[in-house]
This record gives structure tokens, C-alpha cells and sequence, in this order.
């Protein structure tokens, strides 16, 4: 009662997958991944220990495929089940039982494998393969887009609910001590997919890094223009003057740490802040 794709991006060594569903939550049912060893899709008449079963089968070493066979071979349920494991190499393997209602299949590529069930037809799938094929950005990105593109061309026939997006890497999670990069979940609304491209987005804005080429410095103009800000809303107790001095940062950076915007400007390097958290300001506080 699902669509979904795991997918391996060997650039950034990541794992990732996506799911769209006429299903309450059905990300917290469907989607399993682990840096370093794998990702995992158990859906229709789902086996939830599908996910953390093939994950610790992948973090030993073996294939998709092995996994897939290990998995399956005691399930005395797998005609009804579905599965789509991406392994650490990128190897993909998949399944869909033969009492999946229809329309159900999979179609597996290079690095991916997309699944699903009570689809409106196979051009759901076709559309999600070729758009990650061919989108750009971050694997998370890649992801959404393909789920974006399955809703187009038909999606769950009866109707949507919920989407999810999941992707690890190695310290890639918030403070970089986990490896849980992306998990972000639309669990019930009437557009879940794009809610969940535009929850996606404010990820990157939060929590994405800083490229060199926006790291701009704090001139005396850039420091009057947020000292006005924090001025405004309480911030900054004195007057606008254009030194960017300790009284300034220190109100900056409660500033930014009240808009979760921390890890787009870093305290050892206070002088500097990066153009995306500039525009966010902007646009959130500066004049209209």
C-alpha cells in the first residue's frame, strides 16, 4: 500500500530511503538505513524486523541479495510481502510477493531499487527510476524527487497520507557525533510529498554547511545592518554603531541560536557569516 526506493550514493557515502503511502506514519514502518552498511524498505504486508534484521545482515558483510534470501527464506508470509535493500557497495536486490495486491512490482537500477503496491500502474515506478536517475542535488534531494515524480504519474491508487525521507552517513547527523544526516516525516496530510520537499529544504537552510564561496565577512555596513535586526527584537541593548565587537556577538549569537541557525555561523570564527543564514535574516527581519 506503498511506494518507495533505497538508494546508495557513492559521493557523499550515503544511504538513503523515501516512501509515499495512503498510510498513517508509514516512514516509521517502511524505512531502515545504517552508515556504512546498508537501507532497507519493508512494505505491503510489512515485516517491520525486515529493517533491523537486514541491516545487521548488511553490516556483517553480506549483499542485498543475501540479505534478501536470508530474509525471506524463514518468512512463511513473503508471498504478501515487499522489500527493497540497497547493501554498502551499492548492490540492490528486491522483492514483491505474489499476493501483493495490484498493481505491485519493483524496478532495480544502478545503486537503487524502487517498490510498490496498490499503484495506479508500473509508470509510477518508471517515473521515480528515471528522475533519480537524472535529478541533481543531494542524494535526500534525489530521493524526494523521484517519490515526487511517482505522485505525478499516479502514486497510491487510493489516495495519500504520509511520506518520509531517511538518509545516514558516516558523523553526518546534527553535532557530528551520529550518522543520522536526514530523517524528516510527513505522517498525515493531504500532500505529504510536498510537504516533505519543502521540509527538506529548510533542512539544508538549518543544517547544511557552509560553502567557502558564501562565507562572507562582517563589514562595518553587514554589522549596522544586523545590529538593526537584533535591535528590533531585543537583542542588542544599545545603539547601532558598526563595530562588530563582543557586546554584538554575544547578542548575535543568542540571536542565532533563537532561529536554530547555529550551525550556519560558527563562534571560533565569529567575524564571518554565511550568505544562506544572511538571506534567511533578510528575509525574516529585515525591512520590507
Amino acid at each position: 500500500m506503498t511506494f518507495s526506493i533505497v538508494a546508495y550514493d557513492p559521493d557523499e557515502q550515503a544511504w538513503g530511503v523515501a516512501v509515499a503511502s495512503k498510510f498513517l506514519a508509514a516512514a516509521a514502518v517502511v524505512s531502515w538505513a545504517q552508515a556504512g552498511a546498508g537501507a532497507v524498505a519493508t512494505q505491503a504486508y510489512a515485516r517491520v524486523s525486515f529493517g533491523p534484521n537486514g541491516l545487521a545482515m548488511l553490516a556483517e558483510g553480506k549483499s542485498a541479495q543475501e540479505t534478501l534470501d536470508r530474509l525471506l527464506e524463514g518468512d512463511p508470509g513473503q508471498a504478501d510481502r515487499q522489500v527493497g535493500i540497497v547493501d554498502v557497495q551499492g548492490g540492490t536486490a528486491a522483492h514483491t510477493g505474489v499476493k501483493c495486491f495490484d498493481w505491485a512490482g519493483h524496478r532495480i537500477g544502478v545503486g537503487f531499487t524502487c517498490q510498490g503496491n496498490i499503484l495506479t500502474g508500473p509508470e509510477t515506478l518508471e517515473a521515480m527510476a528515471e528522475t533519480f536517475m537524472t535529478a541533481t542535488g543531494e542524494l535526500a534531494d534525489r530521493l524526494v524527487a523521484a517519490l515526487r515524480a511517482g505522485d505525478l504519474a499516479g502514486g497510491d491508487r487510493r489516495g495519500k497520507q504520509s511520506a518520509g525521507v531517511l538518509v545516514v552517513r558516516k558523523d553526518g547527523g546534527y553535532g557530528g557525533d551520529n550518522d543520522r544526516y536526514l530523517d524528516l516525516r510527513v505522517d498525515d496530510d493531504p500532500e505529504p510529498v510536498v510537504k516533505l520537499q519543502s521540509l527538506v529544504t529548510a533542512h539544508h537552510l538549518f543544517f547544511g554547511q557552509t560553502r567557502p564561496e558564501d562565507r562572507l565577512p562582517i563589514t562595518e555596513d553587514l554589522a549596522r545592518e544586523l545590529q538593526a535586526m537584533m535591535q528590533a527584537q531585543g537583542y542588542l541593548k544599545r545603539e547601532v554603531n558598526g563595530s562588530w565587537d563582543e557586546t554584538s556577538i554575544a547578542a548575535f549569537r543568542a540571536f542565532v541560536g533563537n532561529e536554530n541557525l547555529e550551525e550556519r555561523w560558527r563562534e571560533d570564527d565569529p567575524a564571518y557569516i554565511d550568505r544562506v543564514a544572511l538571506d534567511y535574516l533578510r528575509e525574516r527581519f529585515g525591512n520590507k
